[in-house]
């Protein structure tokens, strides 16, 4: 955390190769985190040579308008949380929420248990309890509701947040089970008021929710933890004639709700059903997404079709992390190198494994993030903020890694190099930025750029060779010189041309 308290503010001039005086100069904040151990670093100097790729910046050419950037508030970080001392507890939450650190601006969070909990529970635990007279989120108190509100107070600018069920209580389902099965018709109206209590329980501890996603992973886990499956049309049903009129009903209609929220290799079928029509669309705010069908495929063609099919909707990124993967441990090189495997490694279709190669986990982050900036997703939300050093705790033993990693028998933490590949977006690219548009020559070199609401302009490159790469920044008839080193992120700021 120190390179993040301690970068320099003042904007700094730097060396243009073939400009004449400074009315040529672009005035630029260049940050940069590499394999060779810059964290967030202020980079100020920089030994540029003769052969320049330019890099082209069009502020006018505007594309998707920006929700915001973040992570999950699960019970199992939570829980991890409340093992720290009160020094590292404020350390992590701070690093996460506040302007000096990653300043998450977007939240999701379960409602009712998920395999990142500690054991199963619902909060209607009263069976046959139609009305919800028993509703209750006694289960989050102790950690969840503790840790949200603690980011809420060390965030300046506030985040949204919104929840995400795993599944119903099993007395709801045809199967009578937390894992599988489908919602009884006969309970979608319990289902619909739900919602509506759980957005009450929680503005009644002082949180705000901003919207829902209708179900995680609709089409399922492999029955292994909770789940609840959907069709896309019974997904429509329940939102059509259930939820969003239950919503509606009681003046909760500000509320946003985000269809789908499974993986973006079956987007195309679903954005089908759900915008279909008006009719269809009318309660959808817009659709979720993850990043599980391949640990390097962006899916582009999918995300441009499910925009192109509701340009007026949202497209967020839900859910994302480094899964199947007990976390390495004070040991950065790892997350730089291709040695990650996923779930599919060992588990997917033949036809599939193509998708599934091994990985390093920094080239997947920014690469993912930067190729759904530039095909019309406007947030991007990691999973857990926190986890153990086995990647837990987790009911199912579904190891995963997170940005930060904690020891909280020895009141450690660990900040991974996943941590500053965040911030290297959340911190610089702010809600209701705008993405622009960019010229860069180099496919290799892959980069965004957002517009933001105070006109300053942040442009994210991610340089994947482990060679350095130089390019020219121009920016209306203003350049400047810049190197990225090999196996680096670098965000470029240029402050506000009004």
């Amino acid at each position: 955390m120190t390179c993040l308290k301690y970068c320099f503010t003042l904007c700094i001039f730097l060396a243009v190769t073939n400009c004449s005086n400074n009315d040529s100069l672009l005035h630029v904040d260049v940050y940069e985190t590499s394999a060779n151990g810059n964290k967030l670093n202020k980079i100020t100097e920089f030994s540029v040579g003769d052969s320049l790729l330019n890099v082209n910046i069009f502020p006018n050419k505007e594309f998707q308008t920006i929700t915001g950037f973040g992570g999950a508030f699960t019970e199992s970080s939570a829980y991890l949380l409340n093992k720290l001392g009160k020094e590292n507890r404020k350390k992590v939450i701070d690093a996460y929420f506040s302007r000096e650190g990653a300043n998450y601006s977007l939240a999701r969070t379960h409602m009712n248990s998920c395999d990142f909990s500690l054991n199963n529970y619902s909060y209607t635990p009263v069976e046959g309890d139609k009305e919800l007279k028993h509703f209750s989120i006694k289960e989050d108190k102790d950690d969840l509701i503790p840790m949200i509100k603690d980011a809420m107070a060390s965030s300046e600018d506030g985040f949204k947040i919104f929840g995400s069920p795993w599944t119903a209580a099993p007395w709801m389902k045809d199967n009578n089970k937390w894992v599988g099965g489908k919602l009884l018709p006969e309970y979608y109206d319990t289902w619909a008021l739900f919602f509506s209590k759980y957005a009450d329980a929680y503005k009644a501890e002082g949180i705000d929710i901003w919207g829902f996603t209708v179900e995680n992973e609709p089409l399922g886990n492999g029955n292994n933890w909770e789940s609840m499956h959907f069709t896309a049309e019974e997904q429509n049903d329940f939102v059509m004639n259930h939820l969003g009129p239950k919503l509606e009903a009681d003046g909760k209609d500000e509320l946003k709700i985000l269809g789908y929220d499974q993986n973006r290799d079956h987007l195309k079928q679903w954005v089908d059903v759900m915008y279909e029509n008006e009719e269809t669309s009318k309660y959808f705010d817009g659709t979720a997404v993850h990043w599980y069908a391949s640990t390097y495929e962006i899916f582009p063609e999918e995300l441009q079709y499910a925009h192109k099919k509701a340009p007026n909707k949202l497209l967020i990124q839900t859910e994302a992390c480094v899964d199947s993967e007990v976390p390495k441990w004070q040991e950065d090189t790892w997350y730089w190198e291709k040695r990650a495997t996923d779930w599919g490694w060992d588990w997917a279709p033949e036809k599939d494994k193509h998708l599934h190669p091994k990985y390093a986990p920094v080239n997947r982050y920014a690469r993912d993030i930067i190729g759904c900036l530039n095909n019309w997703v406007d947030g991007w939300v990691d999973w857990n903020m926190v986890l153990d050093r086995q990647g837990g705790p987790n009911w199912f033993k579904n190891w995963c890694v997170a940005p930060i990693i904690v020891d909280p028998e020895n009141d450690e933490v660990y900040f991974t190099p996943l941590y500053y590949t965040m911030s290297h977006f959340s911190k610089f690219i702010r809600p209701n930025a705008v993405i622009i548009g960019l010229d860069n020559q180099d496919d290799s070199l892959m980069i965004t750029a957002a517009k933001n609401p105070d006109g300053s302009i942040a442009i994210v490159a991610f340089n994947e060779n482990p060679e350095p790469k130089e390019f020219r920044l121009t920016l209306q008839e203003k350049s400047i010189d810049v190197k990225i080193n090999g196996k680096a992120i670098q965000t470029i700021v240029i402050p506000s041309q009004k």
